[in-house]
């Protein structure tokens, strides 16, 4: 069996490693679902996943209030039962921001996924004062979200790389999209290195990153955990076949904006009601027949 790297062996053991779950939030009537996901949260804690991400974009957070999301926050705590837990949160107005994640330091949070000011697209300079402030002000890690199709700003593989020196600043949610910036944060290795593309899942592991933030493991996550473990100790060709059997319904999860076909999975099976906030749509009566029938 191939071998990985040292480097990826030592990021194996970070924190931020394995499998984790960008938690949908259950809606019904309009209101957050909180024993939806209570149970939802419960089930996947059993399914050997390595921690959760509350009010993340999947979790639709741009549409919930700040008194939701700490009940949503507070739900899912209650509910992984000693599994880390990340807060998403995001913004553009840098002050705002940091008071958030002061008041948040009352939780106990295992991290914060912060990514970029939407909308502003400041210089490399200014990406670097957002983050630094970020991290001085929070008493939990942070995990950058490198996601410039959301935020319409992109980070520089220098500037990532100075954002490692940081000692709170500890992994990447990885939607670059620049595979060359990937293997240069997975070769310096001061970063946990976490694949956010679901398609991308099999190349940043393979390649030595420390896990994944995978939106589609809502559903089959025993095998996302198998895919994880089979690259971590070098299995390329059990991994391969993993990979393979995975991909139709990676493909399928994306269709239709995120979380819009994996709400309808959940709710074909009876896990919560198919109800998004505007302006998110339900997937489509097309999409979610052919969701059924896979």
């Amino acid at each position: 069996m191939l071998r990985l790297s040292a480097t990826a062996t030592s990021l194996s053991l970070q924190p931020f490693s394995g499998l984790w779950i960008p938690l949908v939030t259950p809606f019904k009537d309009g209101a957050v679902d909180h024993a939806a996901l209570a149970a939802l949260t419960r089930t996947l804690r059993g399914q050997g996943v390595a921690g959760f991400v509350a009010c993340g974009s999947t979790g639709e957070a741009a549409a919930l209030s700040k008194d939701e999301q700490l009940a949503v926050l507070e739900t899912v705590l209650a509910a992984a039962d000693g599994l880390p837990v990340v807060m998403g949160l995001s913004g553009y107005h840098l002050g705002q921001v940091v008071e958030w994640v002061r008041a948040l330091a009352a939780w106990p949070l295992a991290g914060l996924l912060v990514p970029a000011p939407h909308y502003i697209r400041p210089s490399q300079e200014g990406l670097v004062h957002w983050f630094t402030a970020i991290a001085d002000a929070s008493s939990a890690p942070l995990i950058v979200y490198d996601i410039p199709y959301r935020t319409g700003a992109t980070l520089a593989t220098e500037t990532m790389l100075a954002l490692a020196a940081h000692p709170r600043i500890r992994a990447v949610k990885d939607c670059g999209g620049n595979p060359a910036k990937t293997q240069a944060m997975i070769a310096d290795g001061r970063l946990a290195v976490m694949a956010g593309e679901d398609a991308q899942i099999f190349t940043t592991l393979a390649q030595g990153g420390a896990g994944v933030i995978a939106a589609s493991a809502h559903c089959h996550a025993p095998r996302f955990v198998e895919l994880i473990e089979l690259l971590r100790t070098g299995d390329l060709p059990a991994a391969r076949r993993v990979w393979l059997a995975l991909q139709p319904w990676i493909a399928m999860c994306f269709d239709e904006p995120n979380p819009a076909p994996l709400k309808a999975v959940l709710a074909q099976a009876g896990l919560l009601h198919n109800e998004l906030r505007a302006p998110m749509m339900p997937a489509s009566a097309a999409l979610q027949e052919r969701l059924r029938a896979l």
